[in-house]
């Protein structure tokens, strides 16, 4: 969870799609998904570590940042079907996800979505920090009183301690990361075929609600390579591990561009 308010200049796309780094004639997108309660904030940056020819995109939720106004979901189909639809204009080219934690789910359900309504799949699935997706999730932590959906915040150690702290900002955060939290936890797995290219699994190796068993099985939705990369710190190693989790992402994403030229 990061800061919410912010000053983001948005692409007319509804709001959907927040560039980090437009580079004309770029080969590749590589889009952002953030975790429950996130905004685009938390990639700020990592364009700089992407290989040439990748765009990295982060995207921008409702209810946060520029769109701090706009509904919620609290249903995780509907949020997919509505962002699958707003970035079709944007798959003039070879893409890929990165999703963490709640992002994880959004951006394997998005490729789902994108396959039956358009055929292609993303060149990579970057999933870290979440269970993979037919393993139920046994937690109704939204349903949770004030004070304990706080410590329960508090213990994932992915929201400022001064925000926590803070009754105001804890207004405007809750109902924010509530509604993220049923949309995950509410979420029902539908059987399909795998898809068929790369995914990449990211842990940390202190994250008690993902450990590397519920990582694993990610594997068995992709015929195509699978790998797992167990980083230090918990459950939000993407801060704690930026380097090497950017590192990682960046091979894989450079073999991508070499395949597609040779």
């Amino acid at each position: 969870m990061t800061s919410l308010r912010h000053k983001e200049k948005a692409k007319d796309n509804g709001g959907w799609l927040l560039r980090q780094s437009l580079r004309p004639g770029s080969a590749l997108r590589l889009f952002l998904i953030p975790p429950a309660g996130g905004s685009s904030l938390i990639f700020r940056g990592w364009e700089d570590a992407m290989p040439a020819g990748v765009d990295a995109c982060a995207i921008q939720l409702p209810g946060r940042g520029n769109r701090l106004f706009e509904p919620l979901f609290t249903q995780l189909e509907p949020l997919v079907r509505s962002l699958g639809q707003a970035l079709l204009p944007d798959l003039d080219r070879p893409f890929a996800f990165f999703g963490h934690s709640m992002g994880a789910l959004v951006a394997f359900e998005l490729s789902r979505f994108l396959r039956k309504v358009q055929g292609p799949e993303p060149e990579a699935l970057f999933v870290s920090g979440g269970r993979a997706p037919h393993i139920p999730e046994s937690r109704r932590d939204y349903l949770l009183p004030d004070a304990e959906f706080v410590e329960e915040l508090r213990r994932l150690d992915g929201t400022p301690a001064e925000i926590l702290d803070n009754p105001e900002a804890l207004q405007l955060l809750l109902p924010i990361v509530r509604a993220d939290f049923e949309a995950t936890q509410t979420y029902e797995y539908r059987e399909e075929p795998p898809l068929s290219r790369r995914i990449s699994a990211f842990g940390g190796g202190r994250d008690t609600t993902t450990p590397e068993e519920l990582l694993l099985p990610w594997s068995g939705h992709t015929t195509g390579p699978f790998s797992l990369h167990m980083l230090p710190g918990g459950h939000f190693f993407i801060e704690e591990s930026r380097a090497q989790l950017l590192t990682i992402i960046a091979s894989e994403l450079r073999g991508i561009l070499e395949l597609s030229e040779t």
